[in-house]
């Protein structure tokens, strides 16, 4: 399966990989290509996938390539998206040598960690296909990577919930213990932002959430709830909220959870804890 993205800005992209091609080069550049590799030399290679998985990041290689040696051509063989079995390529590269294997590992780096969370998602997002409900991810991502790891989980047919603390009100357990109660957070949220900010509140209990209801919150996020109490909290809800589930959920349960009636499941797992898929970059002609 392939999925349509839009393009992450190429901006966003070179700044990062700008930013980790100078950290891998330190103060001399790659000094083992130079010792060991005529300068002349060039090289064609492809990246293929060692595993199953979903890509997502082909763009930070090709900017790897591309602030490295401007040479250096990148062929895409498929796309971010796609699904992957084992030797699948997904990409052919041409250029220099000592170039093409200079900007390998950060290459790399971007689009394993970026494929294992569209893998990671993809994984959640089929034990659930038969619902309604969709996964989606959290705040719970790497530092100066989140738009790149929201990106990836699109990638793996997942949503995005808010990418930071300023484009929608998430009222949880704290801001209910220090604002006085339930009711009183959401009141005081709506009269606080414009009509374009949604608001959603967390709930723990049956109870909490017919309080919250009487508010009128855009979004219910019922946490750490079983699939019994999900069901009623779902009756209770009567689509006039969007229903969320939180909280502790795994391959083993997910399944279980979307089928409650829910219409979000979010997961932090996919961003913060997904194994990297394992690509690698073959050397396939070498000519001086």
């Amino acid at each position: 399966m392939t999925i349509t993205l839009p393009e992450l800005p190429r901006l966003m992209i070179d700044d990062a990989v700008k930013a980790a091609l100078l950290e891998d080069w330190g103060r001399a550049g790659d000094i083992t290509s130079q010792a060991t590799i005529p300068a002349d030399t060039q090289a064609r290679a492809v990246i293929v996938s060692r595993k199953s998985g979903r890509l997502s990041g082909l763009g930070f290689v090709e900017s790897a390539c591309r602030q490295t040696d401007g040479s250096i051509r990148v062929e895409r063989l498929a796309s971010d998206g796609a699904t992957l079995e084992p030797g699948t390529p997904v990409a052919r590269i041409e250029g220099p040598a000592r170039a093409v294997l200079a900007c390998e590992r950060v290459g790399l780096n971007y689009l394993g960690h970026l494929s294992g969370i569209a893998t990671a998602t993809a994984q959640f997002a089929e034990r659930i296909s038969h619902t309604r409900a969709s996964i989606v991810c959290t705040r719970k991502t790497t530092p100066g990577l989140r738009a790149f790891e929201k990106y990836a989980v699109r990638c793996g047919g997942g949503a995005n919930h808010r990418f930071g603390l300023d484009d929608a009100i998430l009222i949880k357990d704290n801001h209910i213990a220090l604002a006085g109660g339930v009711a009183l957070a959401i009141e005081r949220a709506r009269a606080h932002v414009g009509h374009l900010v949604k608001i959603e509140v967390e709930v723990d209990t049956l109870e909490q959430l017919r309080e919250a209801m009487e508010a009128k919150p855009d979004v219910v996020l019922l946490d750490n709830m079983g699939p019994e109490t999900l069901r009623t909290a779902v009756d209770i809800i009567d689509a006039r909220a969007l229903s969320e589930a939180s909280g502790g959920i795994n391959l083993e349960t997910v399944k279980t959870i979307a089928e409650a009636g829910v219409d979000l499941i979010s997961i932090g797992w996919i961003t913060h804890s997904a194994p990297t898929l394992d690509l690698g970059l073959d050397i396939e002609i070498e000519t001086v």
